[in-house]
């Protein structure tokens, strides 16, 4: 019977080491240790003919737990969680916060209201302004806005609503919606999540920031003629903000009246009780005007960045 009797196996100190190997010359006995280095290693084997291969010492793991299962993930979290794992955002850095957006650019700033729409945002000085005009048929609990209204109904109805201008749904898509001042006004809010209407100051800050109310229209109104009428001066567009010629519904009669010729605006602030401020741009001058009107008055919306 082959014996191998193992009489001493002295290990002295314990230092982190390169992978050595250690071999008992008499006996060919090779131990390979990928951890640690042994000052003193006595093998005595009686039978020429056994043969020990190999010892084996676990490693710690990363967090110095010999022989644990915690493992280091990309973004240098030492854990045993394997479900907790970083992963790399839309830009490929593992554990980044970069998202895309609903264009499906990776950081960009594009936002959705509760329809699902998307709208391209532009930042003017401090204020980051959504670029088009607000197509939502919702406010943001889900809540639907009343629309379909007769002009008879139009010029009485108090509550919120929206129209489309010339009932055309195909001007929804270019122009936006026309609400009332009662939607702009409601709690559940109509701007999409972390955006809301603009007070009258805030339309201040933006025609100051773009020089004042003479010049700053032609900074804010889209190029050329394809939607605004001729002659359409100083139209720069500038400042990114692409006001568009959308008209709007009268107060007195309901009627759709001046698509092409004006873009009106509603701010959130009241002037009295029957009146509000809204923002004016038009076909035929490069200034925005600022005036009142009607809460039932049909105005384009355009949300600001809370």
């Amino acid at each position: 019977m082959n014996k191998l009797i193992l009489l001493a196996l002295l290990i002295v100190g314990c230092d982190e080491y390169a992978p050595t190997d250690h071999t008992h010359t008499d006996t060919g006995v090779t131990i390979t240790d990928t951890l640690f280095v042994y000052d003193t290693l006595i093998v005595t084997n009686y039978d020429t003919s056994i043969v020990l291969d190999t010892l084996i010492i676990e490693q710690m793991d990363c967090a110095g737990v010999q022989g644990g299962m915690a493992q280091l993930d990309n973004c240098g979290v030492c854990d045993t969680d394997l479900s907790n794992d970083c992963v790399p955002d839309c830009a490929g850095v593992w554990g980044g916060d970069a998202v895309e957006d609903c264009a499906g650019i990776c950081g960009g700033t594009a936002v959705s209201d509760i329809d699902g729409n998307c709208y391209s945002t532009v930042q003017i000085g401090d204020q980051l302004w959504i670029a088009e005009n607000l197509k939502a048929t919702k406010y943001r609990d889900g809540s639907y806005i009343s629309s379909g209204h007769t002009d008879e109904e139009w010029i009485e109805i108090e509550t919120g609503a929206y129209a489309v201008y010339g009932d055309d749904p195909s001007n929804a898509e270019i122009y936006g919606n026309l609400y009332n001042w009662a939607v702009v006004n409601d709690d559940r809010d109509v701007c999409p999540e972390g955006f809301h209407v603009p007070s009258d100051e805030e339309y201040t800050i933006l025609t100051d920031y773009l020089g004042g109310e003479s010049v700053a229209g032609g900074k804010m109104k889209e190029t050329g003629l394809e939607h605004w009428n001729n002659p359409n001066p100083g139209a720069t567009n500038e400042s990114g903000f692409t006001g568009l010629p959308a008209g709007f519904r009268n107060f007195n009669s309901g009627y759709y009246t001046f698509m092409g010729d004006l873009g009106y605006f509603w701010s959130s602030s009241e002037s009295n009780s029957n009146t509000v401020w809204y923002r004016e741009l038009r076909y035929n001058s490069a200034a925005v005007s600022s005036s009142t009107s009607s809460k039932q008055s049909g105005f384009s919306i355009r949300c600001l960045a809370n």
